[in-house]
């Protein structure tokens, strides 16, 4: 029932340590001004006072009466058609083939560089039949695309310049 000792006894190899008192066993100082603000100060302020209202510019009331009545007959949004619309056609230009190309271009160039630095580290046998394998696919990948621009430009050419028969050349 006594009050628990103030210094603790280290183990008999340890030299005894002086205990220090912490800042939680001071007591606790009390501010010099209250924390809370009187009323008269609150309401002098802006803390009472209400934002004014701000209308929002209103909706066309025709126009969404004529889109929810073609949801309602068709089960579309003429909107969200427009929009896949867009959409379907910015990813076709995204695929265009000329950028398919340059990328071949640099994943080859990329797998030659790795191939020279596993050689380098003399570990090129252990890559070299794979890296050369993925190469030649992308080769081939070159090859059939320089084949569909090849072919369009002859398209494209024999539209602009037809050829005409031998009399049509003569005359």
């Amino acid at each position: 029932g006594d009050a628990l000792p103030l210094q603790r006894f280290p183990p008999s190899s340890k030299q005894p340590v002086p205990v220090s008192y912490t800042a939680a066993c001071q007591p606790h100082t009390l501010p010099a001004r209250p924390l809370l603000r009187p009323a008269k100060v609150c309401q002098a302020g802006d803390a009472y006072t209400r934002e004014k209202f701000k209308p929002q510019p209103t909706r066309d009331l025709e126009k969404e009466k004529r889109r929810l009545q073609n949801i309602l007959a068709t089960g579309k949004d003429e909107a969200e058609d427009k929009v896949k619309h867009v959409f379907l056609r910015k990813k076709e230009e995204e695929i265009a083939e000329p950028n398919r190309f340059e990328e071949l271009m640099n994943e080859i160039q990329e797998r030659r560089e790795f191939l020279a630095e596993m050689e380098a580290l003399g570990q090129g046998k252990k890559y070299q039949g794979i890296v050369l394998t993925e190469i030649s696919q992308k080769l081939h990948e070159m090859e059939i695309i320089d084949k569909k621009r090849s072919e369009e430009m002859r398209n494209i050419m024999t539209k602009a310049f037809p050829v005409g028969n031998k009399s049509n050349l003569q005359d």
